[in-house]
């Protein structure tokens, strides 16, 4: 197994994307924190991996929250002793025109992206270095890291902010065998992208339909979406690969929808 007894704290783990990573991480034997906002649904992520026979807990995470990310992670390291992969996966989206865009939501959209990946970075990196076994770190950006989308001024500048965010950390990282990289995904039908249809409709004054097929899949080069089980694969690959030459790079999932 690729994960075995590695300890992975995945963030907003309790549904979509970071639901499928954890799941995926503990099918390879790592032992797998569920962190999110809702207790209860992290819970129950948790109980349906020890269910299956896997090794999994549930920590209350804000990730914008400087005192709750380290109490969480401190609860991580009384249980089991440290964090050997961090996944910054935890996000959400707001759309709306840059004129239009209110400030309180700008805020709220790089606090939840940049501070949350900065916070728990700061809390999971001392324990990577003490342990002396190294670690890895994967950020969760998306096809906008690389590219811009209209209504999206916040989501783009938070998801290019993390591919410096993660340069920084595999330069400093790097003598103490810690890796950071990046996932690019493309479209995932979520309830984060689902939400995005009819907005995206109504500001754009287009059907639902053409939002799917004109905006988010016309450039895929099969027009599928991207799934939780493709990005839950490439988390997989940073995770399990173990030197440092595959470290401060971004790895673009996305059906073709955007080619380096």
């Amino acid at each position: 197994m690729k994960l075995q007894d590695k300890v992975c704290l995945v963030t907003g783990a309790a549904s979509g994307i970071g639901k499928e990573i954890a799941l995926t991480f503990a099918r390879e034997g790592g032992r797998v924190v569920i962190a999110d906002l809702n207790r209860a649904a992290a819970q129950a992520a948790a109980s349906e991996i020890t269910g299956s026979g896997g090794a999994a807990m549930a920590v209350t995470m804000d990730v914008t929250d400087e005192a709750q990310v380290n109490a969480a992670v401190a609860e991580v390291v009384a249980a089991w002793g440290g964090v050997d992969v961090l996944v910054s996966n935890a996000g959400i989206q707001i759309v709306h025109p840059i004129e239009d865009f209110p400030f309180a939501d700008w805020k709220k959209m790089l606090a939840i992206h940049l501070d949350g990946a900065f916070l728990t970075t700061r809390a999971c990196v001392p324990l990577m270095q003490k342990s002396g076994r190294g670690g890895t770190v994967i950020y969760m950006g998306s096809v906008h890291s690389k590219e811009a989308s209209v209504l999206k001024s916040a989501y783009v500048t938070a998801k290019h902010g993390l591919i410096g965010l993660c340069k920084t950390v595999a330069k400093e990282g790097g003598k103490h065998g810690i890796r950071a990289n990046v996932i690019c995904p493309g479209f995932v039908r979520t309830t984060l992208v689902d939400k995005q249809i009819p907005e995206q409709a109504q500001a754009l004054g287009i059907s639902e339909d053409d939002v799917v097929q004109k905006v988010m899949l016309k450039d895929a080069v099969d027009g599928e979406f991207t799934t939780v089980q493709d990005v839950a694969q490439a988390a997989l690959l940073f995770a399990g690969f173990e030197s440092n030459a595959l470290t401060g790079q971004s790895l673009v999932v996305s059906h073709g929808w955007f080619m380096q």
